[in-house]
């Protein structure tokens, strides 16, 4: 989306543009005078439409960049947390293979 600012902008310094070159078709120094100034105002006004232009542009990067690291780190979170309701099932089976191997050894010396 273009700023008004950049539209107005345009519009001033095209004009001032032409109003600028009349007055020097014509000799007039006060409408050639006014025209530069015109143009100018228009080109200040151009470039600050642009800076907020490109201020918005950051700003929803920004945004955008924020919301893809916290579904990152929400996919994170809750895939661990799946994976620790996993493993207490894998250590119970690893600590009753143990305890089943040392009931061999020990009922294998008596």
């Amino acid at each position: 989306m273009v700023d008004g600012n950049r539209v107005t902008g345009a519009a001033r310094e095209l004009g001032g543009k032409v109003q600028g070159a009349f007055g020097d078709l014509t000799g007039s120094q006060g409408d050639a005078a006014e025209g530069r100034l015109r143009e100018v105002a228009g080109r200040a006004e151009n470039i600050y439409g642009q800076a907020k232009d490109a201020a918005r542009h950051a700003a929803d990067e920004a945004y955008d960049t924020a919301e893809d690291l916290y579904d990152r780190g929400r996919r994170t979170l809750q895939e661990g947390h799946e994976r620790s309701v996993e493993w207490p099932h894998a250590s119970l089976v690893v600590a009753g293979l143990i305890g089943f191997g040392l009931g061999l050894l020990v009922r294998g010396r008596n």
